[in-house]
């Protein structure tokens, strides 16, 4: 961090997805807090919605120290007996357990007109077209403004003599606390707003990780790209009916101290679609703290491989041994924009490929709308024997609750990809998050993904891409596209368009190649089922090697940037009010 560059004391982070496994951004969040928790120790403070009620939270841990007779426990109970908070205060389970506050926002529903009235007179945010989650991600970002207000001006305000320690005694003088509000996605930007308001002696930080119109209009088969310099956010959103969802961005985006997003592709698109420049990019780094090393990691991907074969045998009647290529795609399930129609295009063509040397087993791991574990499956997995006749429908792991209309076996039955027994390529759909409880596999998601010899990622409409991030950082090459944050990224370390002997393979794709990233990708796979193991062995070393570059220590300085931005641009905002 440069010497002159301002650093909050404070920073208070809301998202959706903070103790609550969603997405993405959940992964962002939490592989960065330990960055962060070891430099500010407890003043990085999580905010999330408590979702799970009664219900115990697999992912927040009540820490009693912060409910004693101390400081913060008189914060709590002051505010949920004078200002009618609800929350939850513990600790993140996550690398560096930072403070995590969980709070109810159910009871600001009957609030909810007058709130979205004061947010169009202060600042045009239109609330009137609001449908389906915009009212629940709407009172969450609002009851998370009004924690960090409470705390603030319980512990921070400049008008307190001195700051009281979180477990009690006191500290230095705080008049000149330096705070930073950082607020996540679309659905935290009405409780920004609020804050800068109400608040305005906090600076405000907002990163947009994907526009809500650019995913809007990627999704409904329009083409984005082309077509981005022309479209007009505002006329888009009505067209789609998002108008609530891209008001609130966009008014977020344009009065924050500090806009960002995360890779260069997603600020062309902000720039363009919400009328903002972003004022810096944060690439979304990683922490590889859970990688396992040496024997342990030779162990699990022995361990991955012998399961991910064992339900492909048993559920087509093969018997398919570990020269087999495994190869996978995860993420969302956005049939179009993860690129999920064209891997699936490719393995057909494959199925056709002299050049292909190798047995394939492809796997899709996307969470559809799941029922139960096929019982079937499961009783042949538990006979631990060989089968030699498929299970019927066997391209599927899980009964899904619309098998005649989801999309990947719509795909399948169109091109007649029955797995049979002399098809050199196979391909399972497991729908289901992989959680190690999915009935099935009964592994997580990193303890499988080690497991594979090739991810694909052919992703149409990705603003980083994290799946690619994970693939290298467990040692498996990958393939993704120059429309992901993290492909360019690739591209950029490399200088050029990155192949699959750099660990990633880059594919180039637009609006309209889909046949020509289908045959790329094809070709990648044939021609590496016939790379010599001195070769994979170079792959796999040159994947983890990228992604070593790619961790918050190399990362963190971009967000260092930010809260200097947001700082200065706060203070001067703050001495041009006073002035007036």
């Amino acid at each position: 961090m440069g010497k002159n560059m301002l650093f909050p004391d404070y920073i208070f982070e809301s998202s959706w997805e903070v103790c609550n496994k969603v997405g993405g951004i959940y992964t962002v969040l939490s592989t960065r807090a330990k960055t962060l928790q070891d430099k500010m120790r407890d003043h990085i403070i999580f905010i999330g919605p408590d979702c799970w009620h009664e219900k115990e939270n697999p992912y927040f841990i009540v820490d009693k120290k912060l409910h004693g007779k101390n400081v913060l426990g008189s914060w709590m109970k002051h505010a949920e007996e004078n200002e009618g908070l609800k929350m939850k205060v513990g600790r993140w389970d996550i690398p560096g357990q930072p403070i995590a506050i969980l709070v109810d926002f159910v009871p600001y529903y009957e609030h909810k007109d007058e709130i979205y009235g004061r947010m169009w007179e202060l600042y045009q945010v239109d609330s009137l077209h609001a449908y389906g989650d915009y009212d629940e991600a709407s009172m969450f970002s609002y009851a998370a403004a009004l924690v960090v207000e409470s705390y603030y001006r319980f512990f921070i305000a400049p008008e307190n003599q001195g700051e009281l320690s979180l477990f009690g005694g006191q500290v230095d003088s705080i008049s000149n606390k330096k705070v930073v509000y950082h607020a996540n996605e679309w659905m935290t930007g009405l409780g920004l707003l609020y804050l800068q308001h109400e608040v305005p002696e906090i600076a405000t930080l907002f990163t947009t990780h994907a526009t809500s119109i650019g995913r809007s209009i990627a999704g409904n088969n329009k083409p984005l790209y082309d077509y981005l310099f022309a479209y007009n956010g505002d006329q888009m959103a009505g067209e789609l009916n998002m108008q609530s969802k891209h008001s609130i961005e966009k008014q977020t985006a344009k009065y924050v101290d500090c806009f960002t997003t995360v890779s260069e592709i997603t600020a062309t698109e902000c720039k363009e679609l919400l009328d903002k420049p972003v004022d810096v990019v944060l690439p979304n780094g990683f922490e590889n703290n859970f990688v396992p090393k040496g024997a342990t990691f030779t162990k699990k991907r022995r361990a991955a491989r012998r399961r991910l074969l064992d339900v492909a045998n048993a559920l087509m009647g093969t018997q398919l041994d570990d020269d087999t290529l495994i190869v996978s795609t995860s993420g969302r399930y956005e049939f179009r924009n993860k690129g999920i129609d064209v891997y699936i295009e490719a393995l057909n063509r494959l199925l056709r490929d002299s050049n292909l040397k190798k047995n394939v087993v492809a796997f899709i791991e996307v969470p559809g709308w799941v029922g139960d574990p096929r019982k079937d499956l499961t009783e042949r997995l538990e006979q631990n024997k060989s089968f030699d006749t498929p299970l019927e429908v066997p391209m599927i792991t899980h009964w899904l609750h619309n098998m005649s209309h989801d999309n990947v076996l719509g795909m399948l039955k169109y091109y007649n990809m029955w797995n049979q027994k002399e098809d050199k390529v196979k391909l399972i759909f497991l729908p289901c998050y992989l959680t190690g409880h999915d009935g099935v596999i009964n592994m997580t998601y990193y303890d499988l993904v080690l497991g594979n010899d090739l991810c694909v990622y052919p992703s149409y409409y990705e603003p980083w891409g994290y799946t690619p991030l994970e693939a290298i950082a467990f040692k498996v090459p990958c393939i993704t596209t120059d429309l992901a944050g993290f492909g360019l990224w690739a591209n950029s370390v490399k200088g050029a368009y990155s192949e699959l002997t750099d660990g990633v393979k880059v594919i180039h794709r637009t609006d309209y190649n889909y046949s020509e990233v289908a045959d790329a990708i094809k070709d990648t796979i044939a021609a590496f089922s016939v790379m010599s193991d001195e070769d994979v062995k170079k792959c796999r070393q040159n994947a983890e090697k990228l992604s070593k570059k790619a961790l918050w220590s190399e990362f963190i300085k971009y967000y260092e940037e930010a809260y200097d931005i947001a700082l200065r641009k706060c203070a001067e905002r703050n001495a041009q009010e006073k002035k007036s």
